[in-house]
């Protein structure tokens, strides 16, 4: 009787939840050693920055932990003002969230029910069509191109029940990035009624000068999002702190529904102290960048076909990808297999420390040679 009650009330449950797969992410290493019995193993799948928080990133932490148990301040002044005046922004566009998927899911939640739809690009970011189906929304799923944004047909597929439209830009899984130009042709062919929300999550491993940010158009188009994040080039992963800039009217409309203190004193004191720490972000870009560059001329050695990347990744295409996957978790190597994304015959390999990388490279012969044989 229990198990037959207990059936019965899962059956409310809206059934596309029911339907849905939960996120995965990229194996703990913990997880690893635990069960393969390995020691030492490497997580090279959840695109981390390797080096670790900045030492006065450190000294914050240490400082704010004294602290703890007074709620943090549940409007973040103090920490949307000073990323307001480097941003020459207004703290009133700016959200913070707990990480950016906080953000992305508040959004959707705000903006989507029933009968809406959401538009992402084939190879989305999977926390896009959670939060779409979450809110109850529909997802549209547009075909890529050359395994990135196809900007023109994503624009082509906003109907009259379209309410949303998600760019990550550069693209997880892909690395793909397009430029200010193509986001702003978007923005001009998209009706002013549907949010266009562009993350922005890797935009920092990106040289400065190379093609301008989102943020820039953000004046001309009201209906615009852009979400940032300080788990990946700040090394915060752990800390869960992300942010959405906007109009103050589209902000409002968020914190109406966010929930009180969603972001933690320990967090937005890392933060503060990281946004100080411009050397370590300069050379964070700087080590992913040669770092990216080996990666990519070594899979070149191999005739590994991959995507080039925009971010601290890199997609390689092996054909048995989980054949590869598991054959490298016995060598202590953790990896992102990334079949959810509707690339099954691809891995996506994080770019990490240069001895993670040789071991990676040595376990990865190893495999391919078993695999071969």
């Amino acid at each position: 009787m229990a198990a037959q009650a207990l059936d019965a009330l899962l059956q409310q449950a809206r059934p596309e939840i029911r339907a849905m797969h939960p996120y995965e992410p990229g194996k703990p290493v913990e997880t690893l050693e635990r069960e393969l019995g390995i020691r030492e193993a490497i997580k090279l799948a959840s695109n981390e920055n390797p080096r670790g928080p900045g030492a006065s990133v450190r000294e914050a932490l240490a400082r704010a932990a004294s602290d703890l148990s007074r709620y943090p301040d549940g409007s973040a002044h103090t920490f949307r003002e000073k990323l307001a005046a480097q941003q020459g922004l207004h703290p009133d566009q700016i959200l913070l969230g707990n990480g950016s998927n906080d953000v992305l899911e508040l959004i959707a939640r705000v903006f989507l029910a029933p009968g809406t739809k959401g538009v992402i690009d084939q190879h989305a970011f999977v926390v896009y069509p959670l939060a779409i189906t979450g809110a109850g929304g529909t997802v549209c799923a547009v075909p890529s191109k050359d395994y990135g944004h196809d900007l023109p047909a994503m624009a082509a597929a906003v109907k009259d029940a379209t309410r949303l439209l998600f760019i990550a830009n550069p693209n997880n899984p892909t690395g793909t990035v397009a430029s200010l130009a193509e986001i702003e042709s978007l923005l001009q062919a998209v009706p002013s009624q549907v949010l266009v929300v562009v993350d922005e999550a890797y935009c920092e491993y990106q040289h400065p000068s190379a093609s301008g940010t989102a943020l820039s158009l953000l004046p001309r188009y009201p209906n615009l999002v852009v979400t940032r994040t300080f788990s990946k080039i700040y090394g915060l992963a752990a800390l869960r702190l992300g942010y959405a800039v906007a109009a103050p009217e589209i902000v409002s409309l968020l914190n109406r529904l966010r929930q009180p203190f969603n972001v933690n004193s320990l967090a937005m004191a890392g933060g503060l102290a990281a946004l100080d720490d411009h050397r370590y972000v300069e050379e964070s870009r700087r080590l992913n960048a040669e770092g990216l560059q080996a990666l990519e001329g070594a899979m070149t050695e191999r005739a590994i076909p991959f995507i080039p990347s925009a971010g601290n990744f890199l997609t390689i295409e092996v054909g048995a990808a989980k054949a590869y996957y598991d054959a490298l978790l016995q060598e202590g190597v953790i990896v992102r297999p990334v079949a959810g994304y509707g690339l099954t015959q691809h891995l996506r390999v994080s770019v990490g420390l240069p001895e993670e990388m040789a071991r990676f490279l040595a376990s990865f012969d190893r495999v391919r040679a078993q695999l071969a044989a």
